[in-house]
């Protein structure tokens, strides 16, 4: 009872002091970001306070029995060092965990991709990280096995579309229609918030960055935009729309696969 208050305490006390540490170390602006920081640090230092609570409380209660805990201890001390050399994998994730930590590669909350399995972050241990992916499934992955860790939703996110427009267009036109589109998008109150100033073309409103390739069918067009972090899907959608309506009132076509047939040698209708 006695170690279980001492527990509720602790983890009161490290909650606050944790969240005190972080505004004070981190110089990060996004209040958001600094609130999963400081939830992901807990979540692991609670994780790590539970056990050594745990492993005082079983001594106590041993020694309530009566019972020498010094040999035990070194009893212990021992099978930890021989277990130490069959358990590398767990030594390695504990340590790569740290890094993880340490490093504020990504945080509870935010949005990566590990090797491939991409999704939001639902927890973080010392041992392992764990994904939620658009399909709902839950992926657990030991913090040593991961060798790339792509973060999807830090400091800001980007728009990248491809724009395929056909090779009789006025590309002159195509562009300004695309601009036109991308600043009354950023005009808006509802999307205005969301969007932020785009470093390669420094304006907030998504714009054309130039022609990207000769297709097929199509001229590519690139277009890119910024927005705050887990936003740029939304964006992307709602710009895609916004750009096709444009395109359809300004007679720009958006070409399609298409096939000619030419038939050699005899032939005639109907056979």
């Amino acid at each position: 009872m006695v170690s279980y208050l001492i527990g509720r305490i602790g983890k009161a006390l490290l909650k606050k002091l944790i969240t005190r540490l972080v505004a004070k170390t981190y110089r990060i602006k996004d209040r958001a970001a600094l609130e999963k920081r400081g939830k992901t640090l807990v979540n692991v230092f609670s994780w790590f306070l539970n056990l050594v609570i745990w492993v005082v409380a079983l001594i106590m209660i041993i020694s309530e029995f009566g019972i020498n805990v010094g040999p035990l201890l070194a009893g212990v001390g021992i099978a930890g060092l021989a277990l130490g050399f069959g358990a590398q994998h767990l030594v390695r994730d504990f340590l790569a965990g740290l890094f993880i930590i340490l490093e504020d590669q990504y945080r509870v909350g935010d949005v990566i991709c590990i090797d491939g399995t991409c999704g939001g972050v639902e927890g973080i241990t010392l041992r392992k990280t764990v994904l939620r992916d658009l399909d709902g499934v839950q992926h657990h992955i030991p913090n040593g096995e991961i060798r790339k860790a792509s973060n999807l939703s830090k400091g800001f996110s980007r728009v990248n579309l491809n724009i395929g427009v056909a090779y009789k267009e006025d590309l002159d036109k195509v562009i300004e229609v695309i601009n036109r589109v991308g600043r009354e998008m950023a005009e808006d109150p509802k999307w205005k918030e969301v969007l932020v100033e785009e470093p390669i073309t420094k304006s907030q409103a998504p714009q054309v960055l130039g022609v990207d390739d000769f297709a097929d069918s199509a001229i590519i067009i690139k277009v890119v935009g910024s927005t705050k972090p887990l936003q740029q899907w939304n964006v992307a959608r709602e710009l895609r729309k916004r750009i096709k309506i444009a395109f359809d009132k300004e007679g720009i076509e958006i070409p399609f696969p298409q096939m000619s047939i030419w038939p050699r040698g005899p032939w005639e209708k109907g056979k």
